[in-house]
């Protein structure tokens, strides 16, 4: 294993040199960094040109002058990181510490939302197949596949976010407009769920009332002024976590699972009152450590529940107890939701279409979470809808490619249930092809997000790779490169140790 990931490394570096090399000589030759102050009317011109052609080492051949850049990046080793100054005279190093953790903070939830989701899905169509519900998933990834991202980011901001606001300033539902949400609910779940006859009719007409019920409460509650999930919403996600948790993880015959996964749902809504309200000053730090506490008691419900069948038992624990920490957290979130919209910054509008964050705005943890989230949605629907479609199709392809597997005939040969077969067998090996794309999209989707950070504003490293090419300064061009190449030999590297994780007939070595 070592030696693997030393000859990789050392792979990795030779192509990183080399194509770091390209896009600086591309970079440099695109243009000249002297044109602004060549055609000034400034009586020290010559003087201008002479202190930037000195600050940028522009007396020195692009060929040449990438060997200083490179000398600075491996300063990197040793805590020292040169990575030059932009025409500005501003240190790169500067403003990409304060760009990447922008720009990563954005790709990263887009990326994690958009592998589970697209996980999902593409599992559920691969099981489902030939439905109405495989055909329409299908229509709708390769349609936002056909998509260009700056299209889909200047649609979310016309229909979600103004026309959204819009609707806040006076949110009441038209009632014509419930019996048709009601009628699109109960054919999506009639597609999703299987059945035929009777039971389709059942299926959409149950999921067509609870709609409407859900709907005519939230109008009559006003929720969308004052949005909240309540302990009642609380108590009934947490029972269905805990039993659809069960159900993928060791199946609902395995009471032990089943009955921890429960008492963990009741120490969660016992949880809810002080949480919600014993939280308001709360830093980000107690924050996950309520997190981390929250896991690690589940954790120990499950080791101590669990009998001879302790780790399944604990993991579906530890997982239930994850999503009641997550559930109790956006309740408390909710909670500050009419603070924010309506306070002298925010002034009614909440749904942000411009800016990672709202300039000198006070508040506690929750109050600059909602912000955040605010000014997050946009940007990451937007590279979450791209990214979706590509997860779906795969997994999709990948699953229905093993399900037809000799082992899999085998498994079910055997009376292994359906959940082992999928769960245990087939899931793990369809998850192999993903593994690559994931590795290869991760600078796909930093590469998108130049185009979905300039649509809205966001400060982050595309404003930093944009302005560096409008000025052809190669130094902050580089240093975009730099994060984005990184990333993606690291993420190669680490789908190479997948494979052998997924696959034990993969020998790294």
């Amino acid at each position: 294993m070592a030696t693997f990931i030393v000859r990789r490394l050392i792979a990795s570096i030779f192509i990183f040199l080399a194509a770091t090399y390209l896009m600086y000589i591309l970079t440099a030759l695109s243009g000249d960094p002297l044109e602004d102050l060549r055609t000034s009317t400034a009586p020290n011109k010559q003087q201008l040109i002479e202190a930037r052609t000195a600050l940028l080492h522009l007396d020195v051949p692009p060929y040449l002058r990438y060997f200083i850049w490179i000398a600075g990046v491996g300063k990197c080793f040793i805590g020292q990181c040169d990575l030059g100054v932009t025409v500005q005279n501003q240190p790169v190093t500067v403003l990409l510490a304060q760009a990447a953790g922008s720009t990563l903070q954005l790709v990263t939830i887009a990326s994690v939302i958009a592998i589970i989701l697209g996980l999902v899905v593409g599992i559920t169509t691969a099981l489902r197949q030939y439905s109405g519900y495989d055909y329409g998933v299908t229509f709708l990834s390769f349609l936002f596949f056909s998509l260009p991202i700056f299209w889909v980011a200047v649609l979310l901001k016309q229909f979600v976010a103004i026309g959204f606001n819009d609707f806040l300033s006076d949110p009441q539902i038209a009632p014509w407009i419930i019996p048709i949400l009601a009628v699109i609910s109960g054919l999506i779940w009639m597609s999703i769920l299987p059945g035929k006859g009777r039971r389709k009719l059942i299926t959409f007409a149950a999921a067509a009332l609870a709609s409407a019920a859900v709907i005519i409460y939230m109008d009559l509650s006003d929720w969308f002024s004052y949005p909240h999930i309540g302990i009642v919403g609380v108590a009934l996600t947490l029972v269905g976590a805990a039993f659809g948790v069960t159900t993928i993880s060791t199946g609902l015959k395995n009471r032990r699972a089943l009955y921890a996964s429960l008492v963990v749902a009741g120490i969660g809504v016992a949880a809810w009152y002080p949480f919600i309200y014993f939280t308001t000053g709360l830093p980000f730090w107690g924050w996950i450590g309520i997190g981390v506490a929250t896991v690690l008691v589940a954790l120990g419900v499950g080791w101590f529940m669990g009998g001879d069948d302790r780790r399944p038992v604990a993991r579906t624990a530890a997982i239930v107890g994850f999503i009641a920490f997550s559930v109790l957290s956006l309740d408390r979130f909710m909670q500050v939701w009419d603070d924010y919209a309506n306070s002298g910054r925010i002034k009614g509008r909440p749904i942000a279409t411009i800016g990672s964050g709202t300039p000198g705005l006070e508040g506690s943890l929750w109050v600059h979470g909602v912000d955040l989230f605010t000014h997050l949605l946009l940007p990451t629907l937007a590279l979450i809808l791209i990214s979706f479609a590509t997860y779906t199709r795969y997994s999709r392809a990948s699953l229905l490619e093993v399900m037809n597997q000799d082992y899999i005939r085998t498994a079910r040969a055997k009376g292994l249930t359906e959940r082992t077969v999928v769960v245990r067998h087939a899931f793990r090996n369809a998850l192999i092809p993903i593994a690559t794309i994931v590795a290869f999209d991760i600078g796909g989707i930093i590469g998108g997000a130049v185009i979905t950070e300039r649509v809205f504003g966001w400060t982050g490293m595309g404003a930093l790779f944009q302005n560096g090419l409008d000025h052809v300064d190669p130094n902050p061009v580089m240093a975009f490169f730099l994060v984005t190449g990184s990333l993606a030999i690291l993420f190669n590297l680490i789908a190479d140790l997948v494979y052998a994780g997924l696959d034990p007939r993969i020998r790294v070595s």
